[in-house]
């Protein structure tokens, strides 16, 4: 049998570990599958998931276990369809399935935010925009996003990667970070599963593996979370504020991917035409202009849009 290398080894407990927990979450029922006798564990059993994916048993056994790392894309596909994978879950699949040593290596030098994409969201004054590495950490970020996102933390993004804001690990470490968001549980959430998704693609970075490694020792809510291999491409949604300056309010984010294999991407952040909270993000931006704005402008705001809202 041949022996996995280094690179191959922790991809190997990952891929068993993906695949252990998405066959336990299909049952038999839900696969068309009569089941017989007495179940000890949840979900379908290896035999039963290698006979809906058109393989034999012994060969997916051996690809959970790790013996087995050049699974052919073919042979993923089938998995993948029957597990009834979605599409963040299926590209998660075929990253984890994919021998290490063939992808390409960046070269080793610490990420930084190009001077173009540093001037467009310095250009969107209105908008809080923060580019992100692949690590969640914070490569450049506007004047607007600082103030929304870390404003106890120096608003320019240290060029020394040692320095720089993490926006992950400020999530389950930072009580400051924990406080701002009024549905944490929610964002922490979402935040690991985006996080699994880049860990599966750039499985070779040491930073990253360094970084799930430092919060799953100091956060048991990551571990946890972790644990369960969640998997999503986060690409927008709705996040839920409760900020010490302005208040409650809540904004539609959008993450722009820039078409490199760099891993970065641009974070935005608006609020809804029309809503209170537009207008308490105006009051942001203004109290980041003229800190003596004070939280309280915020409620009147609000209460101003509501009025006028009513009555027109």
């Amino acid at each position: 049998m041949k022996r996995m290398s280094d690179s191959d080894a922790p991809t190997a407990g990952a891929l068993g570990d993906f695949l252990r927990g998405r066959r336990a979450r299909l049952s038999p029922e839900d696969a068309g599958i009569v089941s017989y006798g007495i179940r000890r564990v949840p979900g379908l059993r290896r035999e039963e998931l290698a006979q809906l994916a058109g393989i034999s048993p012994t060969y997916y056994t051996r690809l959970e276990q790790g013996q087995s790392t050049n699974a052919s894309e073919t042979v993923i596909d089938a998995i993948a369809r029957a597990l009834d994978l979605d599409d963040a879950e299926r590209t998660h699949l075929h990253d984890l399935a994919r021998p290490a040593r063939s992808r390409r290596r960046r070269p080793a030098r610490p990420d930084a935010a190009r001077p173009s994409t540093m001037r467009l969201i310095n250009a969107m004054a209105d908008v809080p925009a923060v580019v992100l590495g692949r690590r969640t950490e914070v490569l450049a970020w506007n004047r607007l996003a600082h103030a929304l996102l870390a404003g106890h933390h120096d608003f320019t993004a240290p060029g020394r990667p040692a320095d720089r804001p993490n926006l992950t690990r400020m999530l389950f470490l930072d009580p400051h970070t924990r406080e701002l968001y009024a549905r944490w549980d929610e964002e922490a959430a979402r935040d690991v599963a985006s996080l699994r998704l880049f860990a599966g693609r750039y499985r070779d970075d040491r930073e990253l593996a360094d970084l799930v490694g430092e919060l799953t020792l100091k956060s048991n809510t990551f571990a946890t979370l972790w644990a369960k291999h969640p998997v999503y491409k986060c690409q927008s949604g709705r996040k839920y504020f409760r900020h010490p300056e302005v208040g409650e309010f809540e904004l539609e984010f959008e993450v722009l991917h820039l078409p490199d294999d760099s891993g970065h991407r641009i974070l935005t952040y608006t609020a809804i035409p029309g809503t209170p909270s537009e207008l308490t993000l105006r009051l942001l931006a203004a109290h980041t202009a003229d800190p003596g704005i004070h939280r309280g402008s915020a409620a009147a705001l609000g209460s101003a849009i509501i009025t006028r809202a009513a009555t027109t």
